[in-house]
């Protein structure tokens, strides 16, 4: 768990300044009378940085990293912005140096105890106080905590911080091996399995190489006497209707036998939940507290409840002495991974509250390519992002980073399962005792750190590894030894430490994987990722054929909105084959793809502009085509995880919100496919199938309305049938002959429409047209556009004349949100859309700047 304490500079006990900060799922502490309760300091101001041994130092901000710091000291131009990537190669290739002095106080330094905390140290660091060596890190995701008393004097203290490169680190290792370890996405020399370091910063193919140094969780300095806590775990050990029951298992370090008190608060409830005398010895101990709460709020995922959180403190006393406190906050929820024999091989669903709950979402990167740039602003921006395109499931993948407690705090107030990655993607990795060590430090930290949080519903321990083992030409080509390296940590390791301290999760050794029990790639057991749509240019059709347990990957590319563009561009690069475009196109034939894929289906665009929109278009269409089909064979299928929900930079990539925060095409279709409850129309075998899949877990009345109709609006035929849909289920509720449907009628001038009426609502509208887009005989409409103030933005209300698709709004220099875009506008049903700025404008001038525009004007 992570400290937020107040800021005090210079360090010195201050009663009036020290505030209890009371951080989510996180510690807090607060100093109440001397010599007592823990003292907690930051130390984030004062810091400098410069290349080791070189030059002048310039600020730095801590948390931070050297990138950064180089950018705001304006030494570096813009990393993001044209071709400047491959210029700053040379950052991530030295060895950089931060600084900073704090006062400390002679009353601090009389505490039994003065020990300095690091939360995060990227990566090869050597830490000096007064020029004495206290420390040597080399993981970016362990915490690393030393006793700093005896190096500690009254006043000024200097902290020094030597990084050294992790590649030039990594590189004499390299040389003396008779094999390399496989790294396919290292965009250069290929270390980073040999480092604990987000594998995303070497390089990915939707992602530059930054090679990054620096103090990039805070620090922090903690004085304290006798006793302090140094986790709190509060797993449920049952539940039913009346009665949760829960322990609190407290683990605290102690400096010599004693006798104490721990007190456990429920905040949420306002009383004391439990108080307990305990005998400490010297050393680590774990005293735990068995506890019930009546009539629990239960924690639900997206859609299925609400999202009740319960917020709890324990206090360590020695007699009427307050030693120490900490806090932590969770849901109350049952957790499965269930997996079944049934007709099909093995079930893969996860049930929460006793009710299977299909995964509707998709996986998740870090958000910058520099992670201390991302603010709790951010994290919520693109959190309710997911939650309000209908998600429940991110998975956070294994070559990034441990996220922060804000990331998790969200997911845990927004209902988002998370399904969790150890940090291993695509590569082997090395098994030497030492760095399994490292690995196993690693764990406990992150497991430890996360496991209170209620959205957090497996352990994964690797991205791909055991597929690219088996499937990509590794086993054959690599010594065996590599496999065995591999079973100590993803089916030793990491699946004993999660057993050991968080034993209520399920552990998955890979992604994909059947454990073991069959092939990675099986669609008979376990999960899937599905990528001959995309990498091997496979028709969208394809998805149709596949039937899997749980679809944890599948994906394909667009360009982001023009505006993104516009961000790293000058007019003269705006070209799709420009050097400055292919920069940020990470994949080696991703533009050639995108284009094969567009000519399929959709005549030329007219211009640049409109090849960024149609790839949109085109990548949210193949998208909802693989959506709809997993949900419309559940259970068999029991997730949708789409690659990529975020970036790491502006880039053309398989995400649904660009770097920028900004809605692509995708992220738009993915509110309606993933509708919790969905009308989904299929052609099989010549029949229209009329599917509903509904999540809800109670029946729904509604009437099912199916009209074929033309491009200019008029009613073919209709048919109307009351529904009573099942909960939990996907079924076919009518079905007709396509012949019968069509009567004739040319089916490049025709289309069905499906809506689903329920209480006088649409729950669910959805189109099937018979031909691609580029033989369709589709009209040029004339939109016509209505704008007023709303209470909460500019209301938009567009009629048609004739069909128009993919309609696409826009606000020129308007940020903003618009509540639905990218959608079909069929005429005789107007469409009223809510834009909400995130900037004061003017009715006046949401009127001149929106534009509109539909498929047929993109060629």
């Amino acid at each position: 768990m992570s400290s937020k304490p107040a800021k005090t500079n210079p360090l010195r006990p201050n009663v009036t300044t020290l505030a209890i900060v009371l951080s989510l799922a996180c510690y807090a502490f607060v100093r109440t009378a001397p010599g007592a309760e823990k003292l907690t300091f930051t130390i984030h101001s004062g810091w400098q940085f410069r290349e080791a041994g070189k030059g002048v130092w310039h600020p730095a901000t801590v948390p931070g990293c050297v990138h950064t710091d180089l950018l705001a000291n304006k030494l570096i131009d813009d990393p993001f912005y044209r071709d400047n990537e491959r210029k700053l190669q040379w950052i991530g290739k030295t060895d950089w140096e931060y600084q900073t002095t704090f006062d400390v106080a002679p009353e601090t330094l009389a505490r039994q105890h003065v020990e300095l905390v690091f939360e995060g140290l990227d990566t090869y660091a050597t830490v000096t106080l007064n020029g004495e060596k206290i420390l040597e890190a080399d993981n970016m995701f362990r915490t690393w905590r030393v006793d700093v008393k005896r190096a500690l004097k009254p006043g000024p203290n200097t902290l020094h911080v030597l990084f050294r490169s992790p590649i030039n680190e990594v590189l004499p290792i390299m040389a003396k091996m008779n094999y390399q370890l496989p790294a396919v996405n290292d965009q250069g020399e290929k270390t980073s399995p040999f480092t604990r370091k987000a594998p995303y910063q070497y390089g990915w193919d939707w992602g530059p190489r930054f090679v990054t140094s620096g103090i990039w969780r805070p620090v922090r300095l903690e004085a304290w006497d006798g006793a302090r806590i140094a986790n709190l775990y509060l797993p449920l050990k049952g539940l039913d209707r009346d009665l949760a029951r829960l322990a609190a298992e407290i683990e605290i370090v102690a400096d010599t036998d004693m006798e104490a008190t721990i007190i456990l608060d429920d905040l949420t409830s306002k009383a004391i939940a439990a108080r307990q005398k305990i005998s400490l010895h010297a050393g680590s101990n774990l005293a735990k507290l068995d506890f019930t709460i009546s009539r629990p709020a239960l924690w639900w995922p997206n859609g299925m409840g609400p999202q009740n959180l319960y917020t709890f403190r324990v206090r360590l006393l020695s007699g009427d002495r307050l030693l120490d406190r900490a806090q932590t906050r969770t849901g109350i929820r049952t957790l499965e991974l269930r997996q079944k024999p049934d007709q099909w091989g093995k079930s893969f669903e996860f049930v929460i509250n006793g009710v299977p709950i299909f995964a509707r979402g998709g996986n998740w990167i870090p958000a910058d390519s520099f992670p201390t740039r991302i603010t709790r602003e951010r994290y919520r921006h693109l959190i309710e992002s997911v939650r309000d395109a209908n998600m429940n499931m991110l998975r956070v993948w294994g070559g990034g980073i441990y996220e922060s407690d804000d990331f998790y705090e969200l997911c845990d107030e927004m209902g988002i399962m998370l399904w969790q990655d150890f940090m291993f993607a695509c590569s082997m990795y090395p098994g030497d005792q030492a760095f399994l060590e490292n690995v196993r430090q690693e764990a406990i930290d992150q497991v430890k750190r996360l496991r209170n949080h209620p959205s957090i519903v497996l352990w994964c321990g690797n991205n791909e590894v055991e597929t690219a083992w088996q499937h990509w030409g590794w086993k054959e080509k690599l010594p065996a030894k590599l496999w065995d390296d591999y079973l100590k940590i993803f089916h030793g390791i990491l699946p004993e430490v999660c057993a050991k301290l968080d034993p209520s999760r399920p552990y998955w050794p890979s992604s994909p994987s059947s454990n073991l029990e069959d092939d990675p790639d099986s669609q008979r057991m376990g999960d899937v990722h599905y990528w001959a749509v995309w990498h091997a240019a496979a028709p969208f059709s394809e998805y149709e054929k596949q039937f899997p347990r749980f679809m944890s990957e599948y994906g394909f590319q667009s360009f982001p909105q023009i505006e993104t563009v516009r961000a790293y561009t000058l007019s003269e690069d705006r070209n799709i084959e420009s050097p400055v475009m292919m920069a940020h196109q990470k994949h080696p034939r991703g533009n050639q793809l995108i284009r094969e894929y567009m000519l399929r289906d959709y005549p030329p665009p007219k211009d640049f502009d409109s090849f960024l929109y149609v790839s949109q278009v085109l990548q949210a269409e193949g998208i909802k085509i693989g959506a709809e089909h997993l949900r419309r064979i559940r259970p068999r299928n029991m997730g949708s995880l789409y690659w990529q929900i975020d970036d790491c930079w502006p880039v053309a990539s398989w995400s649904s919100i660009d770097y920028f925060g900004r809605w692509k095409a995708l992220h738009y279709y993915a509110r309606r496919f993933y509708s919790p409850v969905l009308v989904s129309p299929h052609e099989e075998q010549g029949q229209i199938a009329i599917y509903i899949v509904s999540d809800r877990t109670t029946p729904v009345q509604g009437q099912l309305l199916v009209r074929l109709l033309d491009f200019d609006g008029n009613s073919l035929r209709e048919m109307r049938q009351d529904v009573t849909i099942a909960p939990l289920a996907s079924k076919v509720y009518l079905t007709v002959a396509k012949s019968d449907l069509l009567q004739g009628h040319d089916p490049k001038r025709v289309f069905v429409e499906c809506e689903l009426i329920a209480n006088g609502k649409a729950l669910s509208e959805n189109q099937l047209f018979f031909s691609k887009p580029k033989e369709l005989a589709l009209p040029r409409p004339n939109i016509t556009v209505e704008t007023e103030m709303a209470r909460d933005g500019f209301k938009i209300k567009l009629s048609t004349d004739k069909l128009a698709r993919a309609v696409y709004l826009s606000l020129d220099g308007v940020e903003g949100r618009f509540s639905d875009n990218y959608f079909n506008l069929l005429p005789g049903k107007p469409v009223e859309v809510i834009f909400r700025p995130s900037q004061a404008v003017q009715l006046e001038d949401v009127r001149h700047r929106l534009r509109v525009r539909s498929l047929v004007e993109a060629f």
